[in-house]
């Protein structure tokens, strides 16, 4: 089997922007979640115990298993190697970059990593919506980062009118190409979009904590909602999927679908694997694996985004069915797949599949 390997999310944005204010609301509401934390800064983070992280070397216990690592970019892979053991029991890990880092640096160390715990989640691109063309004016490699991002988060969305909120998203839109783009408040943005939050022993899936509760009613997030909307797509599918259709399928998806995730039957073009696929953004990678003895074979997908055509998907997603004996793969149809599939001997692929 597959061992499970930990997402790592790189968080980015210019000084100001709002990204220790998104860190520290993932903290507070992924609860029931082991968070690595590594902080490529020595700005204030906003908890009590990262005041001892101010010096680089230093790791620091959050609270709820959570762990903050003050690092330099040399020290990467030292810290991923330190958040990935299996005492931490770390369920995912977000780098914090500084404010005028190059973010584009930090993920191709995260993607050259030898470390074969760790898969990469993601590079989160933070704007100020209020300070968005004054930030442009001072820093144009902003209009660099963005076409890298994966999700691009419009902070401080409820201090810029309609219509200037408007002319900052489709500004945003433009530059971040296929990015996933939404607007947040006070860094509030669900979880589940960058990571699968685990939902603590006997609470009901939705139900909102006490915790919940007070934050939402703090008197500093009066107005502010507690979530940026996101919609969740599944599909089960007894008929295996053609390897080739299926991949024109993510080679096209959509504008708005940042995560797919689950396992993919093949059927005949590789009886004795299934294969666990992570998509972020554009970010692919398949995990073949051994069909666990006595288990149905189904293909189960999950596919999260913001603003997608759920029926459309679905629609998509069915064409990839196998349509009976006459519809079998050719002998290289697993190449395009394959070529997703990760290679200790090989060098880490591109980011994305256009090589961008």
């Amino acid at each position: 089997m597959t061992t499970q390997q930990i997402p790592v999310v790189v968080l980015a944005g210019f000084l100001g922007a709002g990204k220790t204010t998104l860190l520290n609301h993932l903290l507070r509401s992924a609860r029931g979640t082991r968070i690595g934390v590594m902080v490529n800064d020595f700005g204030d983070i906003g908890i009590d115990a990262m005041s001892v992280a101010g010096q680089v070397g230093s790791t620091v216990s959050l609270g709820n298993g959570c762990l903050c690592c003050a690092v330099d970019a040399s020290e990467l892979d030292e810290y991923l190697e330190v958040l990935t053991r299996p005492e931490s029991r770390l369920d995912v890990i977000v780098i914090e970059a500084s404010g005028l880092a190059e973010p584009q640096e930090l993920v191709r160390m995260v993607l050259a990593s030898e470390n074969d715990r760790i898969v990469y989640g993601g590079l989160v691109q933070v704007v100020d919506a209020a300070e968005f063309s004054a930030t442009r004016r001072r820093h144009p490699e902003t209009d660099r980062h963005l076409p890298i991002a994966d999700l691009v988060v419009v902070n401080k969305a409820d201090r810029v009118a309609g219509e200037e909120l408007e002319a900052v998203r489709r500004t945003v839109g433009e530059l971040a190409g296929k990015a996933v783009v939404v607007d947040a408040t006070h860094g509030r943005i669900d979880p589940e979009l960058l990571f699968d939050r685990v939902v603590p022993e006997g609470e009901i899936e939705g139900q909102m904590s006490i915790e919940d509760i007070l934050y939402a009613l703090d008197e500093d997030d009066a107005h502010a909602h507690p979530h940026t909307a996101y919609e969740t797509v599944s599909l089960t599918a007894a008929s295996p999927l053609h390897p080739r259709r299926l991949m024109a399928f993510l080679d096209g998806r959509p504008e708005g679908l940042y995560r797919i995730k689950g396992f993919v039957d093949f059927g005949a073009a590789d009886p004795d694997n299934r294969y666990a696929v992570h998509a972020v953004g554009r970010f692919l990678r398949f995990y073949p694996e051994r069909w666990p003895e006595g288990e149905e074979r189904l293909t189960q997908l999950v596919l999260i985004g913001s603003g997608i055509d759920a029926a459309a998907l679905r629609k998509e997603l069915a064409a990839c069915e196998l349509d009976g004996p006459q519809d079998t793969p050719d002998e290289h149809g697993m190449w395009g797949v394959l070529r997703y599939v990760q290679r200790k001997e090989a060098e880490p692929e591109a980011r994305d599949q256009e090589g961008s």
